[in-house]
């Protein structure tokens, strides 16, 4: 990498030279910004507005061998000198549609909305007409003409969810997932009352399970024990245990598809 300084001081019959000798040599800048600067002040120091078509010639073939831009680049470079003075990029000027709803309007709306508990866009604006036209309230003039569709964009507003922040709690579920209550057999054999009791775990091994049933007339009791409370281990024991008590009638699970009145086991 070669840095060049003062190469825009020089003379026009300099700079003819320099070209007729860099013929074979190309030049390329390395930043933008630099060599933005550099055509500024060249343009400036050599008076490019004042020069005939020859000298701008020589000086644009001079800018083309010491920045390496094309012949597009720094015409449109050489034009933003003229038009304005400056080669530098200027800053994008989009054209914006002007704000009708400003940050005081969409806070109000959010205390409104607050208020009110989020009501439906008809509804809320109807209360914002009422609190300008009826109740006279010039903090709602903007507001009271908003449409429908304008009224939920403000709620979509970052400063509006910044401001009203609803959130709901979870809601327990309605549907019953299990019923634990005291059995009522009526004297009569088979209701059971099952409870598991664990016996404790050593150091390398864990402990069983012991599995009581007892019947709530007779005080039958029969007692298992399982190596896991799951469905695999639990089905067969409490299938065995079942078998043991000694009633006339068969314990049967009680079933949506089942309307018997058979014996049923409580836990």
């Amino acid at each position: 990498m070669i840095s060049v300084h003062e190469t825009e001081n020089l003379s026009l019959q300099q700079i003819e030279k320099f070209l007729v000798a860099a013929n074979e040599v190309r030049f390329e800048v390395s930043e933008r910004e630099a060599a933005h600067g550099w055509i500024e002040r060249l343009l400036c120091q050599q008076e490019y507005v004042r020069q005939g078509r020859r000298v701008r010639g020589l000086l644009r073939r001079y800018m083309a061998k010491m920045t390496g831009l094309s012949r597009a680049q720094l015409t449109r470079l050489v034009s933003r000198y003229l038009a304005t003075g400056q080669v530098g990029n200027q800053p994008a000027r989009r054209h914006r549609f002007p704000q009708r709803y400003t940050r005081a309007d969409i806070e109000l709306l959010a205390r409104v909305d607050e208020a009110h508990e989020g009501l439906s866009g008809p509804a809320t604006r109807r209360i914002l007409q009422r609190e300008f036209h009826e109740y006279g309230k010039a903090e709602f003039e903007r507001l009271a003409g908003i449409s429908n569709g304008h009224l939920y964009n403000l709620r979509h507003h970052a400063r509006y969810r910044e401001r009203r922040r609803n959130h709901q709690k979870t809601r327990p579920s309605t549907v019953p997932i299990g019923e634990r209550r005291r059995p009522d057999p009526g004297g009569r054999p088979g209701y059971l009352r099952v409870d598991t009791v664990h016996q404790g775990d050593t150091e390398k091994a864990k402990g069983v399970y012991h599995i009581n049933a007892v019947d709530e007339v007779t005080q039958w009791e029969i007692t298992a024990a399982v190596e896991r409370i799951s469905e695999a281990y639990l089905e067969p024991v409490l299938a065995m245990m079942l078998a043991q008590f000694p009633f006339v009638a068969a314990f049967t699970p009680i079933t949506a598809a089942s309307s018997s009145t058979e014996p049923w086991l409580a836990c």
